[in-house]
C-alpha cells in the first residue's frame, strides 16, 4: 500500500481511518521505522478495544521483529498503562488507540524508553519518511536475527504503582458512578479500584470499539448527560467518565455537574505539593487564573506553557516539575515518567473526597474561582484575518498581550486567548473573567469580531 502519511501522521501521533487510509501493511513498516529510528533491541506495544487495534499491533511487532527487536505484547491496555510499561521496563513503546475518535478510525501513539514523547520533532517525522519510501520500495531487509515477540499482562502492576501513589487506605466508603464509554476504563477500573472503600456503579464497561452508546469523549457535554443523570439517580458522592483510551478522566460532583479540569488541576497541585514543598506545577495557558494562585498559596512554582502534551512534557523535564495540568484533563505526573494519567488523577480527587466529611462541590469551591466560556470553536474562512481584527480591537486598551499559543489579551478583571486549529479552519475561544456577567460580554464581544462576515 503507498499512502499520502501526511493525511495520518499528526504532530503528536499517527491516526486515520482503517483500512482507507492505512492497514496492517503500513503498521508493519511504522514497526520497521519505529525500531530504526529509536535505535531499540527491545519495544513494548498495547492496544485499545477497536476491532482493527489486534491486527495492527501485531503487524507493527513483525515489523520490528524484522528488524531485529524483541518484542513484548501487553495486549489490552489503557493508553496509560503503556506508559507504565515504557517507564517501568525501560522500553520504547507504541500504544494502537484513536482515542476519542469514531469506531472507523485508529493511530499509534509511540513514546522513547521511560515513557518520553516521540512527536514531529523528535522522530515522527523520520519514522514518516522511512514508512513512505519503504511503502514504496518494499519493507526493509531484515535482521540476520529477528527478534523474539512474548506476551506479557501489566495490568495488575500497573495498580499496584498507581495505588502506591496515593494512600486510598484510610478514606470514609465513597459511592462513585463511572461512565468508561465503552472504552479502556472498563479495563482498568475494576483492578485499580479493587480493594478499595468504594462503591462503584458501572456504566458501558463492556469493551466495544463500535461505542453503541456514546462516543467516548467527555469532553463534549452530551457525552456526560448518562452519567450526570446517574450520579443523581443513585445519590452518588462523583461521578468518574474517561475516554476511549482512557488517558483522561472528567469528574461531575454530587449534584451532577461538572468539575472543570482547571480546578482538578488546582486540587492535584495543592496535594502534590504538600508531598514536595517548593515543587514546581506546570500549566497551559487556557487553565484558569486560579491555577497558578493555588500553586502560590501552596509554596510552589508556577510555570505556563503552550497548549499540547509535547510542550508540557518537555518543561516537565527541564524543570524537574512534579505534576502539570491542561484544560483538556490531560494530567502528568513526575511520578508517572512526566506522562499523562487520568486514572491517577481520579485517584487523588477518591483521596482529597474520601480525606474529609465535605461534599465534592463544597471541596472544590476553593479551587473554582472564575467565570469561564469553556473553550468554544468559530468555523472562520481567513484564520489570521479574523485573529488581526480582534488584535486590533483590543490592543489600544489598558491589556497586555501575548503570542505564546495565538492570542492572550489580558485585563484587570477578565483574559481570553484566541489561537488557531492546526488541522481545521477553527479558531478556538476561551475567555475567563471575575465574574459571570464580565465573561460573557468579552464572550460575546470576541466572538462578534471573530464571526463577522465582512
Amino acid at each position: 500500500m503507498t499512502a499520502d502519511l501526511s493525511q495520518i501522521v499528526k504532530a503528536y501521533d499517527v491516526r486515520g481511518v482503517v483500512p482507507d487510509q492505512w492497514d496492517e501493511d503500513l503498521a508493519e513498516l511504522f514497526g520497521a521505522a519505529f525500531v530504526r529510528v529509536t535505535d531499540a533491541d527491545a519495544i513494548v506495544i498495547g492496544h485499545d478495544m477497536r476491532p482493527s487495534s489486534p491486527g495492527l499491533a501485531d503487524a507493527f511487532a513483525r515489523g520490528a521483529a524484522r528488524l531485529g527487536a524483541d518484542v513484548t505484547l501487553i495486549g489490552l491496555c489503557s493508553t496509560d498503562q503503556l506508559y507504565f510499561a515504557s517507564g517501568s521496563l525501560g522500553l520504547p513503546g507504541a500504544m494502537f488507540t484513536a482515542s476519542h475518535n469514531p469506531a472507523q478510525y485508529n493511530g499509534i501513539k509511540m513514546c522513547r524508553a521511560g515513557a518520553a514523547p516521540v512527536g514531529q520533532d523528535t522522530g515522527l517525522a523520520q519514522i514518516r519518511e522511512l514508512a513512505e519510501r519503504w511503502s514504496e520500495t518494499g519493507a526493509p531487509e531484515a535482521a540476520a536475527t529477528p527478534g523474539t515477540i512474548t506476551r506479557r499482562d501489566t495490568l495488575a502492576d500497573y495498580a499496584a504503582h498507581l495505588k502506591a501513589l496515593v494512600d486510598l487506605t484510610a478514606i470514609r466508603p465513597l459511592k462513585v458512578v463511572v461512565d468508561a464509554g465503552n472504552g479502556m476504563g472498563g479495563h482498568t477500573v475494576p483492578t485499580v479500584f479493587a480493594g478499595l472503600p468504594l462503591d462503584v456503579v458501572p456504566m458501558y464497561f463492556e469493551l466495544d470499539g463500535t461505542f453503541p452508546n456514546h462516543e467516548a469523549n467527555p469532553l463534549d457535554p452530551k457525552n456526560i448527560v448518562d452519567l450526570q443523570a446517574r450520579v443523581r439517580a443513585e445519590g452518588a458522592d462523583l461521578g468518574l467518565a474517561f475516554d476511549g483510551d482512557a488517558d483522561r478522566c472528567f469528574v461531575v460532583d454530587e449534584r451532577g455537574e461538572p468539575v472543570p479540569p482547571s480546578a482538578i488541576t488546582a486540587l492535584v497541585a495543592a496535594r502534590e505539593l504538600a508531598k514536595h514543598p517548593g515543587g514546581t506545577i506546570i500549566h497551559n495557558l487556557i487553565t484558569s487564573w486560579s491555577v497558578p494562585e493555588v500553586v502560590r498559596e501552596n509554596g510552589g512554582e508556577p510555570v505556563r506553557t503552550r497548549v499540547g502534551h509535547s510542550f508540557i512534557k518537555e518543561e516537565m523535564a527541564k524543570t524537574g516539575a512534579i505534576f502539570g495540568g491542561e484544560h483538556s484533563a490531560h494530567y502528568y505526573f513526575k511520578d508517572f515518567w512526566n506522562a499523562d494519567t487520568g486514572m491517577l488523577a481520579a485517584l487523588h480527587v477518591l483521596a482529597a473526597l474520601g480525606g474529609q466529611e465535605g461534599t465534592l462541590s463544597d471541596l472544590v469551591a476553593a479551587y473554582d474561582r472564575y467565570a469561564s466560556s469553556g473553550e468554544i470553536n468559530s468555523t472562520v474562512a481567513d484564520q489570521t484575518a479574523s485573529a488581526a481584527k480582534v488584535r486590533a480591537t483590543y490592543e489600544h486598551g489598558d491589556v497586555t498581550l501575548d503570542d505564546l499559543d495565538g492570542l492572550t489579551v489580558t485585563a484587570a478583571d477578565w483574559w481570553f486567548n484566541l489561537r488557531a486549529s492546526n488541522t481545521e479552519p477553527l479558531l478556538r475561544l476561551n475567555v475567563e473573567a471575575r465574574d459571570e456577567a464580565t465573561m460573557t460580554k468579552i464572550r460575546d464581544e470576541v466572538l462578534a469580531l471573530v464571526r463577522a462576515t465582512d
